[in-house]
């Protein structure tokens, strides 16, 4: 079953349990994958409905952020809910140890040995682990390894 068709299921299951949040959330979420495939006339695949929800989760983590640092709780709350929501359709995440394990064998691909070799690392590894690390993680952990 495709990402788009689970979300589809998910949407319906919501309905009748008449789970409003949930409902509303993954509405938001098919009208951006709509938008996406309507401006650039074709079906979007798997990997590119993750980009979409990994942008939406992080937009909803920093609305969030903000949201508590105004002192708005029932805010940030919402917010943290509807990316929880959205984080189940995305695929199980690295550990930072298995994180740290991939990037070292990239590092060792690509023969790098210091930090003026970041550039090299990082182009393969936001290709090679799209969907399963976040870019911020990755360049955090090549950095760390680099700089020992």
């Amino acid at each position: 079953m495709s990402l788009k068709e689970q979300l589809q299921n998910d949407l319906k299951k919501a309905m009748k349990e008449k789970d409003t949040f949930t409902r509303d959330t993954i509405r938001f979420l098919m009208s951006a994958i709509k938008q996406v495939e309507v401006d650039t006339r074709k079906e979007l695949s798997d990997a590119d409905i993750i980009k979409i929800i990994q942008k939406s989760v992080k937009q909803r983590e920093e609305a969030a952020n903000q949201y508590k640092e105004g002192g708005r709780e029932d805010l940030y709350e919402k917010e943290m809910q509807e990316a929880e929501i959205l984080k189940r359709y995305l695929p199980k995440q690295l550990s930072d140890e298995e994180l740290e394990e991939e990037l070292k064998k990239i590092i060792e691909e690509v023969g790098a040995s210091s930090l003026k070799d970041m550039g090299k690392v990082m182009g393969v590894a936001t290709k090679k682990l799209a969907g399963v690390a976040d870019g911020k993680r990755i360049n955090q952990t090549v950095k760390k390894l680099l700089g020992s």
